[in-house]
């Protein structure tokens, strides 16, 4: 005789399926773990305590100062990756926060002998991205810039390797008009929140024939990398 499988039956082997591959996944970290959504199979490890100093506040960050639209992990990781593979000196980013993205860039930063400088309109926030970066023991390498960033980035003379922009999207063509001219021949900006941005801004970025743009992470709204062509 037949028997007909009832759909708690096939409930419970579902969920007898499932639950080995979750207790891998928390095992892995393939999500919800340390330095915010783990989208990646692994997470750093630090190579020296200084690494593991900077991961820990990241560590922290992710934990406790949430609401502050950081950048996701994986966008942080790449900022780290681009600057130190192309041994950055002076990278300028728009929009500081809690200065979560700014770590993930320091981390590079130290390893080249770089600075960063950083701008953010907001006094608490900078006051408590100050705490963060002393915490990490980085804050001889980065001078954050209060104020409106659209007046205030004025005051940089200096070649840029690496422009980041995580700021008011309306606002990027204004950034990029006023600082393209100190990005270096090969230098990167790297633009958040591609879904987010003015279509004015993205035609120069893909349009023009001085800069070469491929976009990253599309699945937490794309990362713009750009290239300024030697």
């Amino acid at each position: 005789m037949k028997k007909n499988i009832t759909i708690p039956a096939i409930l419970f082997i579902f969920i007898s399926l499932c639950i080995p591959l979750i207790s891998e996944a928390q095992q892995r970290g393939w999500y919800g773990r340390g330095r915010g959504p783990a989208s990646s199979e692994t997470l750093p490890v630090p190579k020296d305590a200084q690494e593991k100093k900077i991961l820990d506040v990241l560590d922290e960050i992710a934990a406790n100062q949430r609401g502050m639209l950081n950048v996701p992990m994986d966008d942080g990781r790449l900022l780290r990756i681009l600057a130190e593979t192309m041994g950055a000196k002076h990278v300028v980013e728009i929009g500081t926060s809690n200065g979560y993205s700014s770590l993930w860039l320091l981390l590079a930063l130290r390893t080249t002998g770089g600075k960063l400088t950083t701008f953010e309109i907001d006094p608490d926030k900078v006051k408590l991205a100050t705490a963060n970066f002393k915490k990490a023991g980085v804050e001889n390498i980065v001078t954050i810039i209060e104020g409106d960033a659209h007046k205030e980035v004025a005051r940089v003379k200096e070649p840029i390797d690496i422009l980041f922009l995580d700021a008011d999207k309306e606002g990027y063509l204004d950034y990029l008009n006023k600082l393209l001219p100190l990005v270096r021949l090969g230098g990167l900006i790297v633009s958040h929140n591609w879904d987010a941005m003015d279509q004015d801004y993205i035609d120069r970025l893909t349009k023009m024939a001085d800069l070469e743009t491929i976009i990253q992470n599309i699945q937490s709204g794309g990362v713009g990398v750009t290239l300024k062509k030697r």
